[in-house]
Parts: C-alpha cells; structure tokens; sequence
C-alpha cells in the first residue's frame, strides 16, 4: 500500500494526505484526543486541557474540525453562552487510526 503511494504521481490525491489534511498542525490531533477520552468539553476545559494553546487558536482549530465533520458543536441558548464539542461518527472512526498512532509510539520511544 505505501508502494503504491510512493508510486503515485500526484500524491496530493492519496488518501494519506487528505488524512494528513485533516489532522495537520500542532493541537487538532490533541482536541481530537481529548474529544475521545471525556466525550463532550466545553471551549474552556479544552484550553485547560492543551494548557498553551491561545484562544484564537483553539477556536480557529475547532471550527476546522468542524468544516471537516470530525467534531460537532452544539450550541444552547442561554446566558451565559454555552458550547459543546463532542466528536462525530467521522471523527470517532479516525480515533482507530489515531489509537493505533498511540500504541505505536509506545512500542517505539527511544530512550535517552
């Protein structure tokens, strides 16, 4: 399979880089993570859980995620504000490939 991705002319068309897409950049795969482990977070406890991340980051990751159907924001009406992200049935099956990511580098750490 790898071959045929190197094999490939145009790999902007694989299905590994539209999944690379998906999860690019430094925190998507950690929300995603996180999405995983509690179910459903509001926009504060994930900033809580990333520690660094800025607001506009986070925010703009989010909405990402949810462009690309991988999360769900549900909205209530009320004051003050509330929002929910949880992840979608897409997202759910990505955490296979993410679990396994995981394991991976569990198996695999170099020790210093």
């Amino acid at each position: 399979m790898i071959q045929s991705y190197i094999e490939n002319a145009n790999f902007e068309d694989t299905g590994f880089a539209y999944t690379l897409s998906l999860i690019s950049g430094k925190h998507k795969m950690v929300i995603l993570y996180c999405l995983m482990e509690f179910e459903t977070v509001r926009f504060n406890e994930l900033k809580r859980y990333l520690k660094t991340i800025s607001d506009k980051t986070l925010s703009t990751n989010l909405k990402e995620l949810e462009t690309d159907r991988l999360i769900i924001r549900k909205e209530y009406p009320q004051i003050p504000p509330k929002v929910e992200y949880s992840l979608s049935e897409r997202g759910k099956s990505l955490m296979v490939v993410l679990d396994q990511l995981c394991v991976w580098g569990e198996k695999n750490k170099l020790d210093d």
